[in-house]
């Protein structure tokens, strides 16, 4: 009797039953990875929008804060102008500071709003970051305003009262 070689059909089907357990086990860890570096990128973009805010509001004192996210970056027009402006600061990247809020970035939109202005100064901004979907591209909300400090809240949009981040 001659044997042929090759795999039996029930030893191919226990080498496809070990690759659907290990994926079971490594998908979910693979999306929680995936959850948690968006939020890191968003507590990082947040920083960024802060600093850029700080920074336009001392380069720019007449106006005090960017009351949008474009205002930080290129002004809309995806290519910064020689000489940055109140309109086009070029503080942030494109991404961030897309023309039209909110911005998408990592899993996250953000949005910049501020209070009403005094003399024409804006002295007062908050920024927030949220989950374009909850429970795939983030878990927490997050918020920063004039502060500088990062607050969450991991079950509704996160504001001033919520707990700073460590």
């Amino acid at each position: 009797m001659q044997r042929s070689k090759g795999f039996s059909l029930i030893e191919l089907l226990i080498v496809v039953a070990i690759i659907l357990i290990i994926a079971a086990i490594a998908i979910p860890n693979l999306l929680r990875a995936r959850i948690a570096a968006n939020e890191a990128s968003a507590v990082g973009s947040l920083r960024t929008i802060n600093t850029g805010e700080v920074t336009y509001a001392s380069t720019y004192p007449s106006s005090g804060y960017a009351s949008t996210l474009s205002a930080l970056s290129d002004g809309g027009s995806n290519a910064c102008p020689a000489t940055p402006s109140s309109t086009s600061a070029c503080l942030i990247d494109t991404v961030l500071g897309c023309g039209t809020m909110p911005c998408v970035k990592s899993g996250y939109k953000f949005s910049v709003s501020t209070a009403a202005a005094i003399n024409g100064i804006i002295p007062y901004y908050q920024s927030g970051a949220d989950p374009v979907s909850v429970g795939q591209t983030g878990q927490r909300h997050f918020f920063s305003d004039s502060s500088g400090v990062i607050r969450y809240n991991a079950s509704a949009v996160a504001s001033s009262s919520d707990t700073p981040l460590q």
